[in-house]
């Protein structure tokens, strides 16, 4: 699997970062064959949150074996300083470590809610002196929704965080509000040598009703068709900034996305083959 530079980190990252929301509602064993397929196919960059479940319990049995060969990143969904400080601890007892590669403030998609981490008492507090003390390597930050880039951007003016993770597909890229606010980002994050990765690869749109309907862990109506997955993958890796791509949330869409990477195609076929279809939609449109 190809690698790039977590910005100034310098750790060579897969550009497949195992998405962590898949193990949220799934027992040890299923976990464990999910994680095992992630490492056998190359994969050495690890992603949870506090927020997704019971997934940092699954992975944690496989620290003792793989910690020193992994970046392992999670996030603290919490706003204030005193609840971030102790959803950071009770991560690295949930993943059986002492320490993580990455701590994000996580969801952060609008300027209030990064008023309220970066603010006085936020929970930007608490990461950076979790920082100091060893607990985490670094901080960066991530969120949903097409506000999502200008608010990274407006974060990074703020405080100089290691990565952002933020959306990235062909029908996001139309919109022309949001290309813009992407590009403005992108040329911030390379002037401060930070990692860029993204988020809702595979999304098609919203689920027609507005929830899942049992068909897959994802929030959002995921494309599980080999192809498209292959599409979706070659497009966003096409954009050299991007340091990598999270897996969708659900384990059973993780062989194909593995697939799709290997087996990369032309970034405009790609985009054809996606917005042929009439169904596709910003996942975002009715999000919470």
């Amino acid at each position: 699997m190809e690698r790039r530079r977590l910005g100034r980190l310098g750790h060579e990252s897969s550009v497949l970062i195992y998405g962590g929301a898949a193990l949220g509602g799934v027992d040890q064993d299923t976990a464990d064959v999910s994680v095992q397929e992630a490492l056998d196919g190359g994969i050495n960059h690890f992603d949870v949150a506090a927020s997704y479940g019971d997934a940092e319990l699954r992975l944690g049995p496989w620290m003792a074996r793989i910690r020193d060969r992994v970046f392992l990143a999670t996030k603290t969904g919490d706003r204030d300083r005193e609840g971030a400080w102790a959803s950071i601890n009770r991560s690295l007892e949930r993943l059986q470590t002492d320490h993580v590669d990455l701590i994000q403030l996580h969801a952060v998609g609008d300027l209030d809610e990064l008023d309220r981490v970066t603010g006085p008492g936020g929970a930007l507090e608490a990461a950076v002196r979790a920082q100091e003390e060893g607990l985490v390597r670094a901080v960066g930050i991530t969120g949903h929704g097409t506000g999502a880039a200008q608010t990274h951007l407006e974060g990074l003016r703020r405080f100089p965080f290691a990565s952002v993770l933020t959306p990235l597909n062909p029908v996001l890229w139309r919109e022309e509000t949001f290309r813009d606010a992407y590009t403005a980002l992108v040329a911030e994050v390379q002037r401060q040598d930070a990692a860029l990765m993204t988020i809702k690869t595979v999304s098609r749109r919203n689920w027609p009703d507005g929830t899942t309907q049992g068909h897959y862990a994802t929030w959002y109506e995921p494309y599980d068709d080999a192809q498209r997955i292959r599409a979706a993958v070659s497009w966003v890796l096409a954009h050299p900034e991007v340091t990598g791509l999270a897996t969708a949330g659900d384990v059973r869409l993780l062989g194909m996305v593995l697939a799709g990477e290997g087996d990369r195609m032309p970034a405009e076929e790609a985009e054809t083959a996606l917005l042929d279809d009439p169904e596709y939609s910003s996942p975002f449109l009715n999000s919470i």
